[in-house]
């Protein structure tokens, strides 16, 4: 007669501890193959991996106890600064120039709205599942900037006029690449177009633009619209300098999305335009509906390098007097208060810069493996 558990408790999972240990076992086989396959293959490959551990035991504790163990972040001076380590209270009592610049504080409120309806306008598109999304795309190209501009500049609707001069910090970054990359990508898909045209004139001038800004330095485009420019101006007619930094950003970055989306123009089969052609279509359908997005969806990985590679040159317009993060760094660490905290500056500006480029090319990776999800059978 077989006893049977007692009223109210768990019956023990079937096979029991050797089941437990077998799986522990080869969860731990697997991890020793995968070392042993990776990293000391050979002699060659066990000599580097020891070289590089003894590199990262000589590095790794020393950062860590600067940056973490012996590290400050309380007080409101650099006197509380007093050991070894890093003087995070820098960081934390300039934060808001970091990531604002020198907007005032009052009137935080509306770069937070703008940040909130970016990340409305954006969620959608984004979404796996989502009807209409080229409508989704089209208002956040358009009517986000429009709404976004208005809250930050303000002089409307009750709003205090806030100068772009006192726009900064990380803010000022993410709004010169979403402006250049909702400019870069349409114009770069015309020039890319343009350049394969049958017609001599269109191709010529495509040409000439795409080898005229890829030609000449992102800075010296930069000087030239922050110095020549307003010198063609006429008398009384003046550009923002904020403005003119974007416009240079856009059209140098088109250029490079030219050749990018021409790439993958350049990979479609022949034979599908011949086909589309032969059913009626005309040249534009066929370009719209046939080989731009089998050529978009080959060019994912070119078009998110190119962005963020855009958002890290964004660094440059400190150059030419406006103050993005590192520039709010920069101006920070000459304030006689805080002089000689260079590395915690440019360690958190490195940080910061890290953690927006790996966002963007983690979810650049995500989206190629969602277009491509057709070739690998669903999964």
């Amino acid at each position: 007669m077989s006893a049977e558990a007692p009223s109210g408790t768990l019956a023990a999972p079937s096979g029991g501890m050797p089941d437990l240990i077998g799986a522990a076992v080869g969860r731990f086989e697997r991890a020793v193959d995968w070392l042993r396959r990776n990293l000391f293959s050979s002699a060659w490959n066990t000599l580097l991996t020891l070289l590089v551990l003894a590199a990262l035991w000589i590095v790794v504790p020393p950062f860590l106890d600067w940056a973490v163990w012996s590290a400050a972040i309380s007080g409101a001076s650099k006197a509380i600064c007093s050991g070894g380590g890093a003087c995070w209270t820098f960081i934390k009592l300039r934060l808001h120039t970091f990531i604002w610049g020198h907007y005032p504080s009052e009137e935080l409120w509306r770069p937070a709205a703008a940040v909130a309806l970016l990340v409305a306008f954006a969620a959608p598109v984004m979404r796996e599942q989502v009807r209409h999304r080229g409508l989704y795309v089209l208002l956040l190209l358009t009517v986000c900037p429009v709404l976004a501009g208005v809250l930050l500049v303000g002089d409307v609707a009750g709003l205090k006029h806030v100068d772009t001069s006192q726009w900064g910090g990380l803010m000022l970054d993410v709004i010169i690449s979403f402006v250049t990359v909702a400019g870069a990508i349409p114009l770069g898909i015309l020039l890319a177009l343009g350049r394969r045209a049958e017609l001599k004139v269109i191709r010529v001038l495509s040409i000439g633009f795409i080898e005229l800004w890829r030609g000449v330095p992102l800075l010296t485009v930069l000087f030239m619209s922050a110095v020549m420019v307003p010198l063609f101006m006429p008398d009384g007619v003046h550009v923002d300098r904020l403005i003119r930094a974007m416009v240079a950003f856009t059209l140098f970055n088109a250029a490079y999305m030219a050749e990018t989306v021409r790439g993958g123009l350049q990979g479609v089969p022949v034979g599908q335009e011949e086909a589309a052609y032969s059913i009626g279509l005309r040249w534009w359908q066929v370009q719209v509906f046939v080989t731009l997005p089998q050529a978009l969806r080959i060019v994912v990985p070119g078009i998110v390098n190119n962005i963020v590679d855009l958002f890290k040159d964004t660094s440059l317009v400190t150059i030419i007097g406006l103050v993005d993060l590192l520039g709010a760094v920069n101006q920070s660490l000459k304030d006689p208060a805080w002089l000689g905290l260079a590395k915690e500056g440019y360690v958190f500006t490195s940080v910061l810069f890290f953690a927006c480029c790996f966002a963007m090319s983690s979810y650049g990776r995500r989206f190629e493996r969602r277009l491509n999800r057709h070739r690998t059978g669903g999964q």
